[in-house]
């Protein structure tokens, strides 16, 4: 079994994200979407609610799962048996930020991280901008899945 985990804080997830699981999810048997916790990190929205987001996003998708975790992607991966991490890219510096995380995957374990470019029709959304957006009473709907309009 071909299984994939693809990480991130999803603080919301994006219709980037949406982009990039949706790609993925063909190429795997099981895609793991993990979401990382991070102590240090102040997110708007709550664990529960991010977790909450991306399962009804994909509440059809039995191909799916949804996961925390916390401490590094690399023991997360062991931990589920995957031999890849899924990340996507949506311009060049996402390519060096990712390249060096990849080489120090690799370098940790033998995972194999797989790119996928963002759509270009989507590739300026992040989750930050749809923060910034919420956060200044902007429409943020034409931004991210559905499950994430509140």
């Amino acid at each position: 079994m071909k299984r994939a985990i693809f990480p991130g804080s999803f603080d919301p997830i994006t219709l980037g994200h949406l982009d990039i699981i949706e790609r993925g999810v063909t190429l795997f048997d099981e895609l793991i979407i993990a979401i990382g916790v991070n102590a240090d990190k102040k997110y708007m929205f709550s664990l529960e609610e991010r977790q909450h987001f991306i399962e009804e996003t994909f509440k059809h998708e039995p191909k799916i799962k949804v996961l925390t975790y916390s401490g590094l992607t690399v023991n997360f991966c062991k931990e589920q048996e995957a031999q890849f991490i899924l990340r996507g890219l949506r311009n060049p510096a996402d390519f060096e930020f990712e390249k060096a995380i990849a080489h120090t995957n690799r370098k940790l374990s033998e995972i194999e991280t797989v790119f996928l470019l963002t759509s270009s029709g989507k590739s300026y959304i992040s989750s930050s901008i749809v923060r910034d957006v919420i956060r200044n009473n902007g429409d943020y709907t034409g931004l991210v899945p559905d499950a994430v309009r509140i």
